[in-house]
């Protein structure tokens, strides 16, 4: 088990250095800032998935002005809603998963998204990172969501030595205490961004360099 006050530390010092810097909220957690609509949240995370955060800002933005709720969106075809969120990545597909997911949420849930990780899990084109974040941040529930770069930090930190998402993910189940559960992904997606980058990060400005083992990094700033 990591020790609290060493994540308390980690927590304090990459939120200080990130504000100092200006960083904003990742897409998806800036949506949900002021509604914690699980439908939001879902949605946006799905356009969300190889699309840029100002991409996906506006490209959510556009179809929730068109489709504010579960019903208004399975009413809309695929192509609308590919048109809508344009040039999101793969914005066709994404259209026609979007679509379906809408109709089956609908027509099975009541038109509720639902609150628990194996029947997300089922909902098409809905993998583990949507999932957590959807119970994460549309119900405030504890779920790890890891996205590539909370896979990268905590493997460059130590903190676990996997090869996917979803092995670290399990992992840090066993190991993170619970009450971070839920702000890890917005913090280390945001470091990822601005810091601990895919390729070459910025070492020299990161306050864990002296004690950070640097896994995997083969060169850095």
């Amino acid at each position: 088990m990591l020790e609290e006050e060493y994540i308390d530390s980690i927590f304090s010092e990459f939120s200080s250095l990130l504000a100092s810097m200006g960083s904003p909220l990742p897409s998806v957690s800036a949506i949900a800032e002021g509604n914690n609509d699980p439908y939001r949240v879902l949605v946006s995370t799905l356009i969300s998935l190889r699309t840029k955060d100002d991409v996906t800002l506006s490209s959510s933005e556009r179809l929730f002005r068109a489709a504010p709720d579960i019903g208004s969106l399975a009413r809309m075809d695929p192509e609308t809603i590919a048109e809508t969120i344009k040039p999101a990545g793969f914005y066709k597909r994404k259209g026609e998963q979007l679509k379906r997911i809408a109709t089956i949420i609908e027509e099975e849930y009541g038109s509720r998204v639902p609150d628990d990780m194996e029947t997300l899990l089922s909902l098409p084109g809905v993998g583990l990172k949507t999932a957590s974040l959807v119970l994460n941040l549309g119900y405030g529930m504890d779920a790890i969501c890891v996205d590539c770069h909370v896979h990268q930090i905590a493997n460059r930190l130590g903190w676990v030595d996997t090869k996917t998402p979803e092995k670290t993910e399990e992992k840090l189940r066993e190991i993170l205490p619970r009450r971070f559960w839920i702000p890890l992904n917005e913090l280390l997606v945001r470091y990822g961004q601005k810091v601990c980058t895919s390729v070459s990060p910025f070492c020299s400005l990161c306050p864990e360099e002296p004690r950070c083992p640097k896994k995997g990094v083969r060169r850095h700033r």
